[in-house]
């Protein structure tokens, strides 16, 4: 059974993947997509997605991450994987996933799934293109507005020679409400004869446990829950090990995200600090109270100074009610 982690466009960057991976309880990442158009891409622009590449194609804590391509035009796709080829990549994953409206105005990610011939051409035109070695993977939704394409689609991109299929059990139309159908996959995962993995509404080990069962599939991807909850890959690992493992705390976490954001800082937008800062704090306010009261004091801050004042305060309020928590303790054993 194996953990991966989702390829979230503008929140899953190689800074994240590092420190999810540094946690631990991930067999694999995918990048944020690279676009795909007419052009051939230049390689610095595959390093610029992808560090790892500068490190085996490898996390620094060793885990394998796969390059993403997003694109409609299947010889476009095909040059793009070869020029890609050259920087010797663990592997090139297809998004016919992303339900982004601009994403898909421009013959990309979901929209691709009107149309499962040309998925089928796409994916067996980058097979074709690349190393037998190299891996290639596909990541798709059920179908765009239902699920009645879902067992054509799957097939051809098998059919293509596609070495893995990730499902996000949700139609584009879906987007990311809630709840995911799993069960949806059963038929597509029992078919198949290469490995199927499950995508969506993972937020706990249960959910773990349940999305498995209902689709068939023996791996699991996480998504916006690899942020509400840091470790849950590894605690997913450690309950499947019968290994005991206890939740990060949130200073811990916060901790976390400080080292981020300072691994960020060089060569960012002024105000990628304040808004990378807010869109975490709102992943994590699910899983942890303090983040709530962070985001409060943070969330009219702009500058990168104002947020990790703001940061050091409310840590320094933190450390201070733990000590009163503490002395509180030795006073009652006293008594």
């Amino acid at each position: 059974m194996r953990t991966f982690l989702a390829p979230m466009e503008g929140v899953v960057d190689h800074e994240i993947r590092d420190l999810l991976t540094r946690i631990g309880g991930y067999d694999r990442c995918v990048t944020e997509f690279i676009r795909v158009t007419r052009q051939t891409l230049k390689e610095s622009l595959f390093l610029r997605s992808a560090p790892e590449l500068k490190n085996g194609g490898k996390t620094p804590a060793g885990t394998p991450v796969y390059l993403q391509l997003l694109g409609g035009d299947p010889d476009a796709m095909a040059r793009n994987a070869v020029r890609a080829q050259n920087l010797d990549p663990l592997g090139i994953d297809i998004n016919f996933g992303c339900p982004s409206k601009t994403v898909n105005k421009r013959d990309g990610g979901s929209a691709l799934l009107r149309e499962p011939d040309r998925i089928y051409h796409i994916v067996a035109a980058v097979r074709d293109a690349v190393d037998p070695k190299i891996p290639v993977t596909a990541k798709i939704r059920l179908g765009f507005s239902d699920h009645d394409s879902l067992h054509t689609i799957s097939e051809n991109i098998i059919k293509a020679g596609a070495n893995e299929l990730c499902i996000h059990a949700r139609t584009r139309q879906d987007r990311y409400v809630p709840p995911a159908y799993w069960s949806a996959v059963k038929g597509v995962s029992a078919m198949s004869p290469i490995p199927v993995i499950i995508n969506g509404e993972i937020w706990t080990i249960d959910d773990a446990k349940k999305a498995r069962e209902e689709s068939g599939c023996e791996d699991i991807m996480l998504g916006r829950s690899a942020l509400t909850r840091p470790d849950l890959a590894l605690s997913i690992k450690a309950e499947n090990d019968g290994v005991p493992h206890q939740l990060m705390t949130w200073p811990e976490v916060l901790e976390m995200m400080l080292i981020y954001l300072q691994a960020s800082t060089k060569n960012q937008h002024p105000k990628f600090i304040a808004n990378r800062t807010k869109q975490w704090l709102v992943f994590l306010q699910r899983q942890y109270s303090g983040a709530a009261e962070l985001f409060h004091a943070v969330k009219r801050l702009q500058t990168e100074d104002e947020i990790y004042a703001a940061i050091a305060a409310h840590q320094k309020q933190l450390a201070s009610h733990s000590h009163m928590e503490e002395k509180t303790e030795q006073t009652t054993a006293l008594v």
